[in-house]
């Protein structure tokens, strides 16, 4: 599985340098992207599952948290002081807010861990949900076909009894007529094992539902318990 994708926008070098040596420590680390707040235009935030934005040039923050102010990717922003906290918390209260001080290394890297796995967690959630409506099609047209070949092989028997009972008195018949008869009854040979052919649709359809089932179970439950 490839690395979740870290975005870092901060105009001090030493804050990005000193939340990736933090990272270090950890079973497992994430890829970093570092921008300045001067490149950062917004346009290619779909890349990366959470932001990290720390210290920036004056200006700069209003615009930066803006364009990251979105439901479905987290952004961590790190301030110096109690206003600007406050400040930030009004006008953006999706973003997650975390005070630079004694201890805000080890803050950033917990939540921003959480982030990632709530991320991960509900990216699976959504394929195995795309992938039970895809399958709910499927069974909709199978259960279609199913129908559609009972009401197929009522109209086959049918055709078939009275083209066997007709040739089964060959002397009432001309000679034309017979053998065309005979052709009616060989294509309906071959329709009725065409037919036959979806004999084995139901038992897919079923398998195919109880793996959908178990699948949106399973990454439901991975979301709760947070595997």
């Amino acid at each position: 599985m490839n690395a979740p994708n870290v975005l870092i926008i901060a105009d001090e070098p030493d804050f990005a340098k000193n939340l990736m040596a933090r990272w270090k420590a950890e079973r497992s680390e994430p890829a970093f992207t570092l921008m300045s707040s001067d490149l950062w235009n917004g346009s290619n935030d779909a890349q990366y599952e959470v932001t990290i934005v720390g210290p920036v040039r004056s200006g700069r923050l209003t615009p930066v948290l803006k364009s990251l102010d979105t439901p479905t990717r987290p952004t961590v922003c790190v301030v110096d002081d109690a206003n600007q906290f406050r400040t930030i918390h009004e006008q953006h209260p999706r973003v997650l807010l975390i005070r630079q001080m004694e201890g805000w290394l080890d803050a950033v890297v917990a939540v921003i861990t959480e982030a990632i796995r709530r991320v991960e967690a509900q990216g699976r959630m959504r394929k195995a949900e795309q992938s039970a409506a895809q399958n709910q099609r499927n069974a909709t047209l199978g259960k279609y076909m199913l129908d559609m070949r009972h009401n197929l092989n009522n109209a086959l028997t049918s055709v078939l009894g009275n083209a066997e009972l007709l040739l089964m008195q060959p002397e009432i018949l001309p000679a034309q007529i017979k053998d065309q008869l005979q052709t009616i009854h060989s294509m309906s040979m071959r329709m009725h094992e065409v037919l036959q052919r979806f004999s084995s649709l139901e038992t897919e359809m079923n398998f195919a539902e109880r793996h959908s089932l178990n699948e949106t179970k399973h990454a439901a439950q991975s979301f709760v318990q947070g595997t």
